[in-house]
């Protein structure tokens, strides 16, 4: 969640400077991605240095690239590892009640404000889980700790709303850039999952924020982050045909793997285990396939090499991807910190290959390339759980440089993208938010509906008159033409519907009938706090021109009044303003 506080503000000349031309958010755009980079580059060195120490690798070895491990240091590291991160969550929900909110959810809801003290935790949280072996990805830690760096500096320049969302997708894209190796996918990764679209004038500071992490990452950082993909055999017309098949069994796997999620942390809320033993519990079952595969343990960095890694025999193939998917749904399901980028990589990659494998053996006419299934099928996974598919079709083009692999790539991930959204409708960022309540499904900027408020449209000089009235008196007090409507309340003051004066004035109208008799909307009201879409679904359930406004239901005091057409005037209006904004 954000939080109000001291944060840094830049000199009144800078802010000034910064904010009055586009090229100096280039520059800023530029710093950014530098500043991510080194994050980048720091984090993944560090999470090595606790795999070479607590796992007893040699310098320069990868956890996921093992044959073998320790039995003893596989399940003891993982299963005290998660049980100090479990104590460490519960003591920091003490001093930091709430949760922390991602890039995603930052820019839909927030104009991309985010906490930067709470992204360096969830930095560290994932450091940790990935450091002691927990099968998830560093690329949550990596984003959320770059996006807050640059939500920090947008803060300080005191950037619009919309050039501080594009600082946000700079420093995701940056992050993105540098751990994959992947500038394009880095800079379409913001555009579609941060940003939730592509404008000309967020081109050149997303472009240039990604390719300035790529250089920070590649310079500093020790050893290679990117995938390592090489000796793709000939793509042919049939192989862009069995693409599309692929990409569909693709989706239905991913939306095993989310739901798969949110079940096993379900099912750990309902046997009531204290929660710092949740991780620690998850750690122990991830320990316990680590003594068939090591390559189950962390994000998968060092299994994710498809030139190599597939020519390990089928079977071991299948053991790893079953093994895989169950370890990272227990390792996020049970409270360990990061995402499903790299394991949906690792998965998809090897689930090509064996449906190559497969389909060769079934129908050896077919003989598909299992190098070539192997990068679709790694997109295709990908392009479901975390949801862009024109940022993995960039991975899997600049890990290859095979433009027409790239053309089955595309059609596997539209495919499987459109079948996920179609069958399931969240990606894995967006499903999480789902279940802590919120509706959003993209970055796109909805914040300003939230802010958009009942409070902030209703007029609060209605005029009210007692529900007991006769119509006669009533019709003395208000002749035709002094007021389109009057809200009617009973004895106690409270809410008991709208009058229409030319209701009251009806030629059948009897004078010495009550009001009641004509009150309209007498059970549908508007409270204060709904949003601009809560209230038009209000005035569409009550097929209203206008309704009132109660500080509560229970107490049912009106306050206001507000009618459909000023929200709907109003709305279009902020809306128009947004777009405006959105295209610069």
């Amino acid at each position: 969640m954000t939080r109000p506080g001291f944060y840094l503000e830049a000199p009144r000349w800078l802010r000034t400077f910064v904010r009055a031309r586009e090229t100096s958010l280039v520059v800023v755009a530029a710093l950014i991605g530098g500043i991510a980079g080194l994050l980048v580059a720091a984090m993944s060195a560090a999470v090595n240095l606790m795999h070479e120490g607590l796992f007893n690798l040699q310098l320069g070895e990868r956890l996921s690239g093992q044959t073998w491990i320790d039995p003893v240091r596989a399940i003891l590291v993982p299963t005290l590892g998660g049980l100090v991160l479990g104590v460490a969550l519960l003591l920091l929900l003490r001093w930091r009640p709430g949760r922390e909110i991602d890039p995603i959810e930052a820019n839909a809801l927030h104009g991309g404000a985010m906490s930067f003290r709470g992204s360096v935790i969830v930095a560290l949280q994932t450091v940790w889980s990935s450091g002691v072996g927990g099968s998830v990805g560093l690329e949550a830690g990596y984003t959320q700790i770059a996006s807050g760096v640059a939500s920090s500096i947008g803060r300080a320049l005191h950037l619009r709303r919309s050039d501080q969302r594009i600082m946000v997708g700079c420093g995701a894209a940056a992050a993105i850039a540098g751990a994959f190796g992947a500038p394009l996918a880095g800079a379409f990764y913001a555009f579609e999952l941060i940003i939730g679209g592509y404008t000309a004038a967020s081109l050149t500071p997303i472009g240039v924020a990604a390719v300035a992490g790529y250089a920070a990452t590649r310079m500093f950082s020790p050893l290679s982050l990117g995938i390592s993909v090489s000796q793709i055999g000939e793509v042919t017309g049939q192989d862009l045909a069995v693409a599309a098949l692929l990409g569909l069994i693709a989706a239905m796997f991913g939306i095993g793997i989310m739901r798969g999620v949110a079940q096993c942390d379900t099912l750990l809320q309902k046997i009531r285990l204290w929660p710092p033993l949740r991780p620690a519990l998850g750690g122990l079952l991830v320990g316990l396939l680590a003594l068939v595969t090591p390559e189950v343990l962390s994000s998968g960095h060092g299994a994710l090499h498809v030139s190599g890694g597939m020519t390990t025999p089928v079977m071991a193939l299948v053991t790893v991807f079953v093994l895989k998917a169950i370890a990272s749904v227990i390792s996020l399901g049970s409270g360990f910190r990061g995402g499903l980028f790299f394991a949906s990589l690792l998965l998809g990659a090897i689930g090509g290959h064996l449906f190559a494998a497969a389909a060769t053996a079934l129908m050896p006419w077919l003989a598909l390339d299992t190098s070539v299934y192997a990068v679709i099928g790694m997109s295709a996974l990908s392009a479901s759980i975390i949801g862009g598919p024109l940022t993995m079709t960039f991975i899997a083009l600049e890990a290859t440089g095979n433009l027409w692999l790239s053309t089955a790539v595309l059609i596997a991930v539209i495919v499987s993208t459109q079948t996920t959204r179609e069958l399931f409708g969240y990606s894995f960022a967006t499903w999480r938010l789902h279940l802590r309540g919120e509706t959003i499904r993209s970055a796109a900027d909805v914040g300003w509906i939230r802010d958009l408020t009942v409070r902030s449209m209703m007029r609060a000089d209605m005029v009210t008159v007692n529900a007991d009235l006769g119509i006669a008196q009533f019709r003395e007090s208000f002749p035709l033409g002094s007021k389109n409507q009057v809200i009617a309340i009973d004895a106690d003051e409270r809410y008991a519907g709208i009058v229409l004066v030319a209701d009251a004035h009806a030629p059948e109208r009897k004078p010495d009938d009550s009001l009641r008799k004509i009150l309209r909307s007498r059970g549908f009201t508007l409270l204060p706090n709904w949003n601009v879409q809560e209230a038009v679904a209000a005035f569409d359930r009550a097929e209203a021109e206008s309704l009132a406004v109660l500080d509560t239901l229970d107490r049912g005091r009106v306050i206001g009044v507000l009618t459909e057409a000023h929200v709907l005037r109003r709305y279009a209006e902020e809306f128009e303003k947004r777009r405006r904004d959105f295209i610069g």
